[in-house]
């Protein structure tokens, strides 16, 4: 039986001046098939290795399109997602379109283990949101006790 691969771990890493960001080296393999950069959720950037991009892919274009909401995130997830591939130093390159959006505008960029998908993260979006949740673990506990875990 083959182990699950799971991304978990936060690292900072430079965004150079072309807007290539290197991949941290634990993760490169996991990514060699290729992988989708895309739009996510919270403001951030996410990376998908392939398998679970066409996964998500396939869960949105199964949504019903005579429903707004799902129409709106199809757009969202699509209009803003691109094939990605790792040069040879193991950077990819985030168009500045998504740099805009992810308010990628210093040279740091903190990179997130998310289990099934990489996170980008502005450092300046960050630590508030990791504080927030750090600052108030009863709060989150709260909320996943609904979710049944």
């Amino acid at each position: 039986m083959e182990r699950a691969s799971f991304l978990t771990g936060e690292f900072r890493h430079a965004l150079d001046e072309r807007g290539r960001v290197a991949v941290p080296v634990r993760f490169r393999a996991r990514l060699a098939q290729g992988a989708t950069l895309a739009r996510w959720l919270d403001g951030c950037l996410a990376i998908f290795p392939v398998d679970t991009w066409e996964d998500l892919a396939a869960r949105i274009q199964g949504l019903p399109t005579t429903n707004a909401a799902a129409r709106q995130f199809g757009r969202f997830m699509s209009s803003g997602a691109v094939e990605v591939e790792l040069d040879r130093q193991g950077r990819l390159l985030v168009p500045s379109y998504l740099r805009e959006y992810a308010g990628l505008t210093q040279s740091e960029v903190v990179v997130v283990g998310a289990l099934n998908r990489l996170e980008i993260w502005a450092p300046t979006r960050w630590q508030p949101y990791r504080s927030q949740i750090e600052d108030a673990p009863e709060a989150l506990a709260e909320h996943l006790a609904d979710l049944g875990i």
